[in-house]
């Protein structure tokens, strides 16, 4: 055959064709669907809170995508197919300056949201997310329904236990110092209360854990531990203030378990993902010396062995 200009332009007219069927067609003719086990419908407020993410470029720093690779971006579950039949577009972001948000709904209650929309510094002071305050509140309660419905159906779980606890520990902290110190003692496994703070105070101890408590924890507990951090306004119950503690069988143990695994229904998150088991007794310790004025790091007999030399 001649290569005439015309039949030039044919073929690769065709190639063309031949590509795109390739490569965007073929896949999207032959996906599957189907929607996954935890999959449904996103309410009204949900999409609309879907739009402010988007428009936003929420995007751009934060995934929802968790591969079998991905298990330290703290996700307990790989993402499926089935989970985006209803999202167009697709949301799955392409880095992870921020974290991945696949299956945050009902990590956090809404207050812990709102606080952390308003300025992400109240609730992660080392965050280099921008403020999103001048949203103003309507849209950040929004754009907050559709963070908590990530997860679908294990969001919804989440968020069933973020409500039956909220009431609790709200209950709680409006009877009283007496009652709320106890109620805080008594969610934690008996096998926890008892034990004392493995590792010894010493200065080096204390000097780690409170660079650990000023990168975590002093948005919400204030820079005396007194619970008025400037995430205060917008969370309630409002963050514990340590000082009330003196005196009311607050062991290492507690302290520890507490920040391990957070506290649900309040804005205290857990930090078994952030910080290893050394941090936890460190910062724990720093709270028991400086604002609890009772420490059992020192008690016998030692609770864990520590494998520690002094």
């Amino acid at each position: 055959m001649r290569m005439t200009p015309t039949v030039i332009i044919v073929g690769i007219l065709a190639l063309l064709i031949a590509i795109t069927a390739t490569v965007v067609y073929w896949p999207y003719a032959t996906s599957d669907m189907t929607p996954s086990d935890i999959f449904r419908q996103r309410s009204a407020v949900e999409e609309a809170g879907r739009i402010i993410y988007l428009k936003n470029g929420c995007v751009y720093c934060h995934s929802q995508s968790i591969r079998s690779i991905d298990w330290g971006h703290g996700a307990d579950r790989i993402a499926q197919s089935g989970d985006y039949v209803a999202d167009e577009p697709v949301a799955l972001g392409s880095q992870r300056t921020g974290v991945d948000l696949s299956q945050e709904g009902g990590e956090h209650p809404d207050d812990w949201h709102i606080a952390h929309f308003i300025n992400p510094r109240y609730t992660r002071p080392s965050s280099i997310m921008p403020p999103f305050e001048w949203l103003g509140m309507d849209r950040i309660d929004t754009l907050t329904q559709y963070i908590q419905s990530l997860g679908f159906k294990n969001a919804d779980r989440r968020m069933e236990r973020q409500r039956h606890w909220k009431k609790e520990s709200i209950k709680a902290y409006e009877a009283g110092p007496d009652v709320n110190a106890k109620w805080l003692a008594d969610i934690v496994p008996e096998g926890w209360r008892n034990i004392p703070n493995p590792y010894p105070t010493t200065d080096a101890g204390l000097q780690r854990g409170q660079k650990i408590y000023q990168n975590f924890c002093i948005g919400c507990h204030g820079p005396i531990g007194d619970g008025m951090g400037p995430a205060q306004p917008w969370i309630y119950p409002p963050p514990l203030n340590f000082t009330i503690l003196k005196g009311r069988e607050i062991s290492g143990g507690i302290i520890y378990y507490q920040i391990m695994n957070g506290i649900t229904g309040t804005a205290m998150p857990y930090f078994k993902r952030d910080l290893e088991s050394q941090k936890i007794w460190e910062v724990g310790d720093y709270v028991a010396v400086y604002f609890i004025n009772q420490s059992d790091a020192n008690a016998e007999p030692r609770g864990i062995d520590a494998a520690w030399e002094p």
